[in-house]
């Protein structure tokens, strides 16, 4: 969650269209991108980054590039209709079809591509693997 917000709660919004930023490797060799719109928590974020890193063994380097900075509230179990909106529960972040998620580094390709594929397991959205592609003239 963020260090502090300007407002509490937030409105839902919508999932809709491609993402306009982030959408290329800045920082690693490799990554992993969103084919789908969706809202990652940051459990699942988490989840995701504590496999790559074991599966790394202290090789390399992981960047997270998407960050949970949208609340989630929930309406108190069995609790009557109105009195207002619920607490908030959890964050999410939203994310975007195109949008790369984690990257990576100091790995070969197919080591990379198996973590990334562990990695996928504990997200609730297809994804692609992807790698930097290098500009030569």
């Amino acid at each position: 969650m963020p260090k502090r917000t300007k407002w509490r709660k937030q409105m839902r919004g919508r999932r809709k269209g491609i993402a306009s930023r982030g959408t290329t490797i800045e920082f690693g060799d490799y990554g992993l991108q969103a084919l789908e719109p969706v809202w990652v928590t940051s459990r699942q974020i988490e989840a995701a980054r504590r496999v790559l890193v074991r599966y790394m063994k202290r090789r390399g380097k992981v960047w997270i590039r998407i960050f949970p900075d949208k609340p989630v509230t929930k309406r108190a179990a069995e609790s009557r209709m109105g009195k207002g909106k619920g607490a908030v529960d959890h964050w999410v972040a939203v994310v975007k079809p195109g949008r790369i998620m984690f990257e990576i580094s100091g790995l070969n390709a197919e080591a990379a591509r198996e973590a990334m594929r562990r990695a996928t397991h504990k997200l609730p959205l297809k994804t692609k693997f992807v790698q930097k592609q290098e500009f030569r003239k």
